[in-house]
């Protein structure tokens, strides 16, 4: 139902940093790491907990395409690889390779070799040299030439990829050429032909030149965040959950009562266009409170005022441009209000005897708001540094000019994906089925194409956030990243959760710097907040 205004957050905030919470039932870590286990980050102290660092920019030579090479270790080469490097657009190299004659020799010599080793040919004792030829009539003449073309790839990849060395991103690294192709080619020209697709990563360009050190920033701060005017807020709401329900019998509706609503609207009638519901005004058995009339849709609440339990009204109502849901925006629409059922409230008197039923342990009222305004303070103060990081970050992805990979694209969607997964999965508790319907490769790529322009956003946030941390030579204490990722491991054991330390390091230190980062821009920048 969107008739209502979001209502402010409550003294049940957490002031933590879940990045993403525990799953006992199904694990998501493979969505999330696609080569490592991952689920969780807790930063127990008071970092951003809103950025998302995608994992450091590092080389990763492990081919996707066929076949699989891991060992990255250069074994030097009778002669010179032809790599031929051509650029191309959002940060991505092509690279052709071609392997010499010589080359592919020497790798056949060595596959013979092993053969030699460790085939067990009938007719001949252990350690007897086999002709060649029965050698490879006995594997087969494919066996071999297989072994040989995957020899050739393991050993050049490594010297291929010199040119990229320490530019190439984490996971990025494709061999694009079909293994067909390349056998094909060995075979009948006895030298080996593969095409790489490698991302790189992106460089960051500041406009203005190192502008981030004299940010202006505006912050826009919800009024609703006052500690004093959420203290009364949170001391009434507590204070009319005492109360006892009654039901309005002799009267209309009034400022104060509990009405239950069946609220239904369509567009209004205009030239040329028909008469439509509006799912999103729609909502059946609504609780309505008369005293949050400020956080539905203007008029509405003047509407039903006097509106008795079994009757039914209908009027008129423009959403105002200012509404949160943008489809809504300046749409006129026709309510109809049918009201269920009229409660009006029976409250104790607000007096000291009731001051332990409003926050335990308390004695008397003062004490009791006293304690609660603390509590308000503190989260004004979280809400403010949280709307001006957010202002800080956005003022930072305008200020530069980045072509982005699409293998980081592609990675920093996914862990947004997942981590939202995580979240419905905690909220909701989805079953197998759900989850692997939400999870697959077609709602991911979804989720990525409708999600582009955000993703995007983030991913210039982190790149800027990671370029001042170098400009700027900021640092963190070896002590703090011990301690987080202490406090993040002990967080896995406790949920009896499989996890990957070296992942859960490298994220704590991503987080960590975003912090420093942020803590340097807050110190340096010229910031204005206004009250909306």
């Amino acid at each position: 139902m969107e008739l209502c205004i979001s209502a402010p957050p409550t003294l049940s905030y957490v002031k933590s940093c879940v990045v993403s919470p525990p799953i006992s039932s199904i694990s998501l870590c493979n969505f999330l790491r696609p080569t490592k286990q991952f689920t969780s980050l807790r930063i127990s102290r008071s970092s951003p907990h809103f950025l998302h660092f995608p994992r450091k920019i590092s080389i990763c030579a492990r081919a996707v395409a066929p076949p699989a090479v891991t060992d990255t270790v250069k074994d030097p080469l009778p002669a010179d690889l032809i790599v031929q490097e051509i650029q191309e657009p959002n940060c991505r190299i092509l690279l052709k390779v071609e392997v010499p004659p010589i080359v592919c020799d020497d790798c056949y010599k060595r596959v013979i070799n092993e053969f030699m080793k460790k085939a067990k040919v009938p007719g001949f004792r252990p350690g007897k040299k086999v002709p060649e030829s029965i050698l490879i009539s006995y594997i087969g003449k494919d066996g071999v030439r297989k072994a040989i073309v995957e020899s050739i790839l393991k050993r050049t990849l490594p010297h291929a990829m010199s040119s990229v060395d320490g530019r190439a991103l984490k996971d990025s690294i494709r061999i694009t050429s079909t293994f067909p192709e390349m056998e094909k080619t060995y075979s009948s020209l006895n030298i080996l032909k593969y095409d790489i697709i490698v991302d790189i990563a992106p460089e960051v360009k500041w406009v203005p030149e190192d502008g981030y050190k004299n940010l202006k920033i505006v912050v826009e701060l919800d009024n609703e965040i006052d500690a004093k005017t959420a203290c009364e807020r949170e001391l009434k709401r507590r204070y009319k959950s005492l109360s006892t329900m009654r039901i309005v019998t002799n009267r209309g509706l009034q400022i104060g009562d509990v009405a239950v609503l069946d609220i239904s609207a369509t567009t209004v009638e205009q030239e040329g266009s028909e008469v439509k519901n509006v799912p999103a005004a729609e909502s059946k058995g609504f609780q309505f409170d008369t005293e949050d009339g400020d956080r539905v849709i203007p008029g509405f609440l003047d509407a039903i005022i006097g509106v008795q339990g079994g009757e039914t009204k209908s009027f008129p109502l423009t959403f105002p441009d200012s509404w949160k849901q943008e489809d809504l925006r300046g749409l006129p629409c026709q309510f109809t209000v049918e009201c269920k059922e009229l409660f009006y409230r029976e409250l104790p008197e607000m007096n000291d005897s009731i001051a332990d039923k409003l926050l335990p342990g308390s004695t008397t009222i003062d004490q009791v708001r006293e304690s609660l305004l603390e509590r308000c303070v503190e989260l004004e103060q979280t809400a403010k540094d949280q709307a001006t990081d957010n202002a800080i970050l956005d003022q930072l992805r305008k200020m530069i000019q980045v072509e982005i990979p699409q293998s980081l694209f592609e990675e920093q969607g996914r862990q947004l994906y997942g981590a939202r997964l995580l979240q419905i999965q905690a909220n909701m508790k989805l079953n197998e089925e759900q989850l692997a319907m939400l999870s697959s490769p077609k709602a991911v790529r979804e989720y990525l194409e409708n999600q582009r322009e955000n993703i995007e956003n983030v991913i210039k946030q982190n790149l800027a956030v990671g370029d001042i941390f170098k400009r700027e030579n900021l640092e963190f204490s070896t002590d703090e990243l011990v301690k987080e990722v202490e406090n993040s491991v002990a967080e896995f054991k406790k949920h009896a959760q499989e996890y990957d330390e070296e992942s859960i390091q490298e994220q704590v230190q991503e987080v960590l710097e975003g912090a420093k980062v942020l803590e340097w821009l807050r110190e340096n920048a010229d910031i204005q907040y206004i009250i909306k």
